[in-house]
């Protein structure tokens, strides 16, 4: 091969892995520690999976967050404890490894993800790990880090997930969000397929990811399956960034204060659901097969409400909550670019997704969880 070509080869390679602009500016990225999977990427072979009826084992990355423990403890119990493997990069408490198989890992770390996979034979890969919308926007240099492209050409985050996962013909999901969206998209409800456009570095990361995996699938046949959730709302995890975290805060802050200040307007309405329905869904999803798909990408929705009819449900039983409101202007900004309302019916004549939760139900048990949470830690209830 004349000289030229092998330069324009090898620049091609950088461009595919989105690291053509980097390359200029990172001394230690080298050609030759490039060709990662790109035998994969540049042949015409497809992913041949595993029998449906093979019990899978399961990774997942981020596992401590909101949603990683509670969707393994259900994946366990239906598949066996040592089927599924949590993964992050903060120490757990001491329930996660008493609870089941935990490692520490690196979404970054291309070759410590590989060595997982290959040496527990995984064959699906659920990839959580990313930062929030708020505080996505407060560092939007480690949002892109985490979310999308990592710190330096071999170690990203999303494009190590999805190189993993078409090299191992995987079945990958990644959660999206209402972030996906932005002001120029219908908002009440939003399809499953319509303009986007969000202004958020976090929903930008989300349509990337989308759009990575859809064109991974139509082009070399990875599995790949991606819910847009709503806000989620759960009592084991404490608010952690997101536009829609006012929605679990004030039920702590009713069971302890009596009062509750909101970030966001009283009218300000929003998709949200609980977070057992979010795992159902995510579970149900996964398992169906694939000739009853019809996208790759579904909504997934529940109930819509307001801070101000929040409230009002909640002091159904607890009357003497008092609600202020102290808008932050960025919360509040990304919040009137998301959707009021999901349209979720292509999920629901797919794969037969419906929610079990609506607000009374919500607000009752959330109560109640935390409520219980408090009595056993000793704290005072209000």
């Amino acid at each position: 091969m004349q000289l030229g070509v092998r330069v324009c080869v090898a620049i091609l390679g950088l461009f595919r892995q989105g690291c053509l602009s980097r390359a200029r500016i990172l001394p230690h990225c080298s050609f030759s520690s490039l060709p990662r999977q790109m035998s994969k990427w540049d042949s015409h072979e497809t992913c041949s999976l595993p029998s449906p009826q093979d019990k899978p084992r399961v990774l997942i990355t981020g596992g401590l967050g909101q949603l990683g423990v509670g969707l393994a403890q259900i994946l366990r119990k239906q598949y066996g404890t040592e089927n599924v493997i949590l993964t992050d990069i903060k120490k757990p408490a001491p329930h996660v490894f008493s609870n089941g198989p935990f490692v520490y890992a690196d979404v970054l770390d291309y070759k410590h993800l590989r060595e997982l996979i290959v040496t527990n034979g995984i064959t699906w890969l659920v990839h959580y790990s990313a930062l929030l919308s708020a505080v996505g926007e407060a560092n939007m240099a480690l949002a892109r880090k985490i979310n999308i492209t990592g710190c330096s050409v071999v170690h990203t985050g999303l494009h190590n997930v999805l190189d993993l996962a078409l090299e191992h013909c995987l079945r990958f999901f990644v959660p999206s969000t209402i972030g996906a969206f932005g002001p120029s998209s219908p908002r009440d409800p939003a399809p499953d397929l319509c303009v986007q456009r969000p202004r958020t570095i976090y929903g930008v990361s989300k349509v990337h990811g989308e759009l990575m995996g859809e064109y991974l699938h139509h082009k070399y046949g990875l599995d790949f399956r991606c819910l847009r959730y709503p806000g989620v709302i759960s009592v084991n995890t404490p608010p952690g960034g997101g536009t829609t975290d006012y929605a679990v805060q004030i039920f702590h802050d009713a069971l302890s204060t009596g009062h509750h200040e909101c970030y966001l307007r009283p009218d300000t309405r929003l998709p949200m659901m609980h977070i057992s329905d979010c795992h159902r869904a995510t579970v149900e999803f996964m398992q169906t097969p694939e000739s009853q798909l019809s996208l790759r990408t579904y909504n997934i929705a529940a109930m819509s409400f307001t801070p101000d009819e929040l409230a009002q449900e909640i002091q159904k039983h607890l009357p003497h909550l008092k609600v202020t409101y102290s808008l932050d202007p960025v919360r509040q900004t990304i919040a009137d670019s998301w959707p009021m309302r999901f349209d979720d019916t292509n999920a629901r004549r797919d794969w037969g997704w419906a929610p079990a939760f609506g607000l009374e139900e919500l607000v009752a048990d959330m109560l109640r969880s935390i409520e219980d949470m408090r009595v056993s830690q000793g704290l005072p209830v209000n």
